[in-house]
């Protein structure tokens, strides 16, 4: 495998048409995972280092029948009066990440509950709140939500997208490193692991979840932290995302990437992607996607 990033580096990328430096929080992020970085894998007989999946979206199309699910009976426990519709919801996907997410409708609406001021101007440009009361009521709706979305999962309501399993399987066989990168909460994407895909697979992944890193996608810190921690440049890197934001941060961050257009991303701009595709497809598929085929994305 290629070797690991020397010590203290700092990484620049000429990427999207312009300079990316890597913040000096995730920077020192980067170094507090050396410590509990993985032995390093035996060599496989793949030229791909690690393979790195977002999750809503690309392992199971959970947004429209999960998580917006999930933060409307929220919502409906607050005694909040609103709820998210199913176009709505999908535009309120360009903010990455739920507490944010959250904010940035608040925000916008100016309805938050009663017993909490609508934000100021320096708020709203943050993107978070200031207010610790605020700050303290986005995480607590925030938790709920994780909650009520792994009881979803657990329950089997939401599949796995097509090809999925066989990805996952194929990249095993190979040696390849298999994680997650998503700005979802950890334990619920664990638990979507866990549930959809079983024991044996759930302890082949490595996970970079939620608030592992400062700046979430589009920002590239989530996959540079991963190929740190598990030992392989980005250059041996592929990402499979489903969106706009999660292709810019594979790209900001060097690698290669798959996308495979999800319920809500069909739209969206994808000129930087490596490939796009409809899906990852089973294995009596025409068009399936192999790890031949991603291979194939490096040497491009």
């Amino acid at each position: 495998r290629r070797p690991r990033m020397r010590e203290g580096y700092r990484p620049w990328l000429l990427s999207l048409g312009c300079l990316i430096h890597v913040s000096d929080a995730c920077a020192h992020a980067l170094r507090a995972v050396r410590s509990r970085a993985p032995f390093p894998r035996m060599a496989g007989s793949s030229s791909i280092d690690a393979l790195l999946f977002d999750c809503d979206g690309v392992l199971a199309d959970t947004e429209r029948d999960g998580h917006r699910i999930s933060f409307n009976q929220v919502f409906k426990e607050k005694g909040l009066d609103f709820e998210w519709g199913v176009e709505e919801y999908g535009r309120l996907c360009e903010v990455g990440g739920g507490k944010e997410r959250m904010t940035a409708y608040m925000n916008a609406k100016s309805c938050w509950p009663a017993g909490h001021d609508n934000p100021t101007t320096e708020e709203v440009a943050k993107g978070l709140p200031v207010d610790l009361e605020r700050l303290d009521l986005v995480k607590d709706m925030h938790q709920r939500k994780t909650a009520i979305f792994q009881e979803l999962i657990s329950s089997g309501v939401v599949p796995l997208r097509p090809g999925v399993l066989r990805l996952v399987d194929q990249a095993v066989e190979a040696k390849v490193a298999i994680a997650v990168c998503s700005t979802s909460n950890e334990a619920a994407v664990r638990t979507l692991v866990q549930t959809l895909m079983g024991d044996a697979r759930y302890e082949a992944f490595d996970f970079f979840c939620g608030d592992a890193v400062p700046s979430k996608k589009p920002a590239p810190d989530v996959y540079l932290l991963a190929a740190e921690t598990l030992g392989v440049e980005p250059t041996g890197c592929v990402v499979i995302e489903d969106s706009g934001i999660g292709l810019q941060a594979a790209k900001a961050a060097g690698m290669a990437c798959l996308v495979t257009i999800s319920t809500y991303t069909g739209g969206e701009d994808f000129a930087l992607a490596d490939r796009v595709v409809p899906e990852l497809g089973e294995s009596d598929a025409v068009d399936r996607v192999d790890l031949g085929d991603l291979e194939a994305l490096l040497a491009a």
